[in-house]
């Protein structure tokens, strides 16, 4: 009797200890109102990043990069990351931007080796699948075989502790342009052809 007690004793244990945490988590929560503008705490970092590699499947996590790394395939994903990640994560992956300081959680420093330690597998997955209840969004459609952008992105995310500043340069001409900077191109081709518009200042052009 007592040997099958105690897995029983054991489980309501863990039960007990997941019902703490989330209630701990449930209070930072209330207290701070979900605002986006709170900084997570270091158990609720630690177990959210566990959580996320239970999440992906062994199989995935193990899949290593079908793209071969090259001088071509990086330029590729440089100019695609500064084309659509760059946004939140900032050209050298610093995620030192306005909208990535101020989502819940912060966009990381993918720098760093919280990232850099994921296998290539996990990180494609993250791309290609996005991440619940964050800002991270899935980049992916259609068949995970088939996205070869996503796996060339995995090789820049890899580079990004060696980004040289010609290639940040580089990023920043590739970078979305805002409304205001798209009606001063505009102009200023109107200008170069002759209409009869104001110069618009070069120093706003990349």
């Amino acid at each position: 009797m007592k040997t099958r007690s105690k897995p029983l004793v054991i489980l309501v244990l863990i039960i007990a200890a997941l019902m703490g945490v989330l209630g701990w988590v449930g209070y930072r929560s209330f207290k701070t109102g979900f605002s986006a503008k709170a900084e997570p705490h270091a158990l609720e970092v630690f177990l959210a990043r566990q959580i996320r590699h239970l999440a992906i499947p062994i199989e995935q996590r193990n899949t290593p990069n079908p793209v071969p790394r090259s001088p071509e395939v990086l330029a590729e994903a440089r100019a695609h990351f500064a084309d659509h990640c760059a946004t939140c994560h900032a050209n050298d992956g610093s995620g030192k931007t306005p909208i990535g300081q101020n989502v819940y959680p912060k966009a990381p420093d993918l720098r760093l080796k919280e990232t850099q330690s994921m296998s290539d597998g996990e990180l494609f997955f993250i791309i290609h699948n996005g991440i619940r209840f964050t800002a991270m969004p899935a980049w992916g459609s259609g068949d995970p075989d088939k996205d070869l952008d996503s796996w060339k992105l995995v090789h820049f995310i890899r580079h990004l502790p060696d980004l040289t500043p010609d290639e940040l340069q580089e990023m920043k001409s590739l970078n979305p342009k805002t409304k205001k900077e798209l009606e001063e191109e505009a102009a200023f081709d109107r200008f170069l052809e002759g209409e009869d518009v104001p110069a618009p200042s070069s120093s706003h052009r990349h």
